[in-house]
């Protein structure tokens, strides 16, 4: 008997536990449903998604949950302009790791399966962002550490707004996300109304950025990688820029790149400090592009006429139809070391 009653103790101590972690009474975990959003591909949850952001910062930050579904509409994480009492962490989570669909040929319908905020606005804010403070301690920057994970971001083929824009954020985390166009990569239209995919927090006094199993297809920029960036498990694919460095006064570190059928892989066009362990680089070969997708034909797998760089680059460049070859096309970058894989350095 006195073991029954350990056992139900036990088992009403586990279940205290994961009930915290789903309840948004317990435990700073919001989850959107509550405040009116529906996951149906039609409803316009902006609305819902700024009640509950709106809750989320009154109680000094936390989770904002999504549950499986497709949600239509804008994030927009409002500014924190004095520290409450210091900065605090907006989570903004979906329900399981996206399933990146992209590649370098073939055409593939990108899935409807799991979390996916989904905006086709024209124009305005990106689909999910920081607001800019204009009470701020410093620069205009809100004070939140922004983290997102196990979510899809979905704009329009072409698109005229980003995909996640956290430019006036402190700090962010992003991890097992997805950033597309709706389409495939390789039938992504050429990207000509300067969308980016991701951009990351401005340059700032507590400037962080942490990205893993991250994934963008189909923008202008890809990565706009600011300072203070440390990434790993990353793919641009079918951007005009893959990677793009501006002015930056710490230096950046990615892990593994991997690079496929942007015009340009990697993009200087600021004096930016970075390192990328191993660029690995696909380009179209003969017969897998079109009319429709000539763009996506390499020009430069660095990109940098201001000589603006400084860094190194550790490459391996295999292309369509071909296979692996040793190289590596650049225009300026005079002061960034560029090797292949294997060769001394």
């Amino acid at each position: 008997m006195k073991h029954r009653v350990q056992l139900a103790l036990a088992l009403m101590t586990i279940c205290g536990w994961l009930l915290a972690a789903v309840d948004p009474a317990c435990g700073g975990v919001f989850n959107v449903r509550d405040y009116g959003a529906v996951g149906d591909d039609q409803t316009d949850n902006s609305e819902a998604f700024s009640k509950c952001l709106q809750a989320l910062v009154a109680d000094g930050g936390g989770q904002m949950f999504l549950p499986a579904g497709v949600y239509r509409g804008r994030i927009t994480i409002p500014p924190v302009s004095q520290p409450i009492p210091s900065w605090i962490t907006v989570e903004i989570v979906g329900e399981g790791a996206p399933t990146p669909v992209f590649g370098t040929v073939g055409a593939f319908p990108l899935r409807s399966e799991g979390t996916i905020l989904k905006c086709l606005a024209e124009s305005g804010a990106a689909a999910l962002s920081a607001a800019a403070s204009s009470d701020s301690l410093y620069g205009g920057f809100s004070a939140i550490h922004v983290v997102v994970r196990n979510l899809e971001v979905r704009t329009t083929d072409n698109p005229g707004i980003g995909g996640i824009d956290l430019r006036c954020a402190l700090q962010c985390r992003v991890e097992n996300v997805f950033i597309n166009t709706g389409v495939y990569s390789v039938q992504a239209a050429r990207p000509t109304r300067g969308g980016k995919g991701l951009v990351t927090p401005g340059n700032n006094n507590a400037a962080l950025t942490i990205l893993n199993n991250v994934v963008v297809t189909g923008y202008h920029t890809g990565i706009l990688a600011n300072e203070h960036t440390d990434g790993d498990h990353i793919v641009v694919a079918g951007n005009i820029h893959g990677l793009e460095f501006p002015e930056a006064h710490h230096a950046s570190r990615f892990g593994r790149v991997g690079a496929f059928r942007n015009t340009y892989h990697v993009t200087v066009t600021g004096r930016h400090g970075f390192a990328i362990e191993q660029l690995d680089i696909e380009k179209a070969g003969p017969g897998q592009t079109d009319a429709a997708n000539a763009w996506q034909a390499t020009i430069d797998d660095l990109h940098d006429p201001g000589n603006l760089g400084v860094g190194d680059i550790t490459y391996w460049v295999v292309v369509g139809n071909v296979g692996a070859t040793d190289t590596f096309a650049r225009t300026g970058g005079v002061t960034i070391r560029a090797r292949r894989i294997g060769s001394a350095p």
